[in-house]
């Protein structure tokens, strides 16, 4: 039987998988970044009407957690085209690992910046001098995410290099 798939026929399966863990994990994270963050805009708002757009930006840093996703989603099924060249368990592992990386990193982002946001604007609302504490504390809960999706990147880039094809 002549069949023009080359490389292991499971390694796919560990691949997609990859790429399905990247954007769920890291949208998991930003929803619950999202709806953290915004039911303490939506208390902060009754108190303090005027501050409700300074107050917006934990929402905007938790939203970008699913694009990172997004991206190591993208290039991983990008990889993935056994019959052009051959795709190995290596290869899947790699891009699993890859998602997996990603994807959590942005999940646990998404916890702590819903946290972080929910108390940062409340406190915000009471005195205004702990906003810049609270942008930085975000910054540093967006940044695991980031540190997440550079190891992604990396770790995708190893896929193929299992053998001189």
């Amino acid at each position: 039987m002549a069949t023009t798939f080359s490389g292991d026929e499971t390694a796919p399966f560990f691949g997609f998988l990859g790429a399905a863990a990247a954007l769920v994990f890291s949208c998991m994270g930003a929803a619950y970044g999202t709806a953290k963050s915004g039911v303490g805009v939506a208390s902060m708002g009754v108190m303090r009407p005027e501050l409700v757009m300074k107050s917006i930006v934990p929402v905007v840093m938790a939203g970008v957690l699913g694009i990172y996703g997004l991206i190591i989603a993208v290039i991983i099924s990008t990889g993935i085209n056994p019959k052009a060249k051959s795709y190995y368990l290596f290869d899947g592992y790699a891009h699993l690992s890859s998602g997996l990386a990603c994807g959590l990193a942005g999940l646990s982002a998404g916890m702590a910046i819903g946290i972080v946001g929910d108390a940062g604007v409340r406190a915000n609302a009471q005195q205004p001098k702990l906003f810049v504490g609270m942008i930085l504390i975000l910054i540093f809960a967006e940044a695991l995410a980031l540190y997440g999706l550079i190891v992604g990147i990396i770790l995708s880039s190893r896929a193929g290099q299992s053998r001189a094809d």
